[in-house]
């Protein structure tokens, strides 16, 4: 009689473990491309995707005009998360991306860095002409871009061309003013918001075009509901706090 009972609770502890196996042997993988200055909110916001769904998230990092070079070489991504509007677009244009996916996830802002020196303004620009200057290459990375409408509206009549060393990237950029290569840098505002205030100058966003950057859902992964799952979760309240906390001044929940 035990051990009939026995048997009778292991078939019951076996039925209710079943679906839990399932689901586990079910989880699926989105493979996400993520433009550099986005790389830490990015992370953790697949890391708590895999938290909430089980399935797996294989991040690539690079810049906006590399990773979108890539896609049109076939690179094996499903999902495109841009530091601009522009290469979302333009792979929406050439049936690359899943029409009507596109939305605005973050909006950037940029930060005038020093390195751990004191930056009260953006005087810092000019009070030494010897200083080099790192900013992201602007045909590759839209806070490049940024920079130099920033540099041209702070300075109109300052030629900077002779100082400034450009990044690959966003990430590259920030490397180039901590190891010395260059004492400033406009960088992300996301990479030195763990900064005490006075090491950064946030800039204006009137000194330059918005940074919104989208994410599109690849025409390859389509029918792959893991990557619609991860779009649905990045649009999500739980992804929107972990931006705001890397210093993106908006989410923005519709198509842009």
């Amino acid at each position: 009689m035990k051990l009939l009972s026995r048997l009778f609770s292991l078939l019951v502890i076996s039925g209710m473990l079943l679906p839990f196996a399932a689901a586990r042997s079910l989880a699926g993988e989105v493979r996400i491309a993520v433009a550099s200055n986005f790389s830490v909110p990015a992370r953790e916001i697949a890391r708590a995707f895999e938290t909430a769904t089980g399935n797996k998230v294989t991040a690539s990092f690079g810049s906006t005009g590399k990773i979108y070079a890539q896609i049109v070489q076939a690179a094996p991504f499903d999902i495109f998360l841009s530091a601009d509007q522009e290469r979302p677009q333009l792979l929406e244009q050439q049936g690359l991306a899943v029409s009507d996916s596109r939305f605005t996830y973050a909006l950037g802002r940029l930060a005038l860095y020093a390195g751990g020196t004191d930056v009260k303004g953006p005087g810092l620009l000019v009070a030494d002409r010897s200083d080099r200057i790192a900013i992201a290459n602007p045909e590759l990375a839209p806070y490049g871009r940024a920079a130099v409408e920033a540099l041209a509206k702070l300075f109109p009549d300052e030629d900077f061309g002779s100082r400034l060393v450009q990044g690959e990237n966003i990430s590259q950029t920030l490397q180039f003013v901590e190891t010395g290569n260059a004492r400033l840098g406009l960088v992300a505002y996301s990479q030195v918001i763990s900064q005490a205030a006075a090491q950064y100058w946030l800039v204006p966003e009137g000194l330059h075009s918005p940074i919104a950057q989208d994410a599109v859902l690849l025409k390859s992964a389509d029918a792959n509901p893991v990557a619609r799952a991860f779009m649905d979760f990045l649009r999500g309240s739980e992804a929107e706090n972990i931006i705001r906390r890397y210093g993106y001044s908006a989410h923005v929940r519709g198509g842009s």
